[in-house]
């Protein structure tokens, strides 16, 4: 079983940025496929980005240049750092570890980009 408690979202007008922290409980965080995921009401859930064991990272169009995902392994925390903010990235940012064939999801964080 593995816990994730998002933090760090809020309110932010137009072209600011944001900062998500996610910490997963566990002895092997640095074997998990971490990612970000987003959900906007009334639409599906969407990927956002993810992050490997070897640092590898993956993002979804409406991220790239924008949005930058790491890891810190030794505090068991992954991050997105979220540039440029837009209306349209208003939605809850979830986490998500995906570890021995399953997933988990953190309860998500509220971003609201608005003016």
């Amino acid at each position: 079983q593995v816990q994730l408690v998002e933090s760090g979202g809020g309110l932010v007008q137009p072209g600011g940025s944001l900062n998500l922290s996610c910490v997963a409980s566990g002895r092997a965080f640095s074997r998990y496929l971490m990612g970000w995921y987003r959900q906007a009401p009334g639409k599906q859930r969407e990927l956002v980005a993810t992050i490997n064991s070897g640092d590898s990272t993956n993002y979804a169009d409406s991220a790239k240049g924008r949005f930058t995902i790491s890891r810190d392994n030794a505090k068991n925390t992954v991050y997105l750092q979220m540039n440029s903010l837009k209306p349209e990235d208003t939605a809850l940012y979830y986490c998500n570890a995906y570890v021995t064939l399953r997933s988990y999801w953190g309860q998500g964080t509220q971003v609201t980009v608005s003016s």
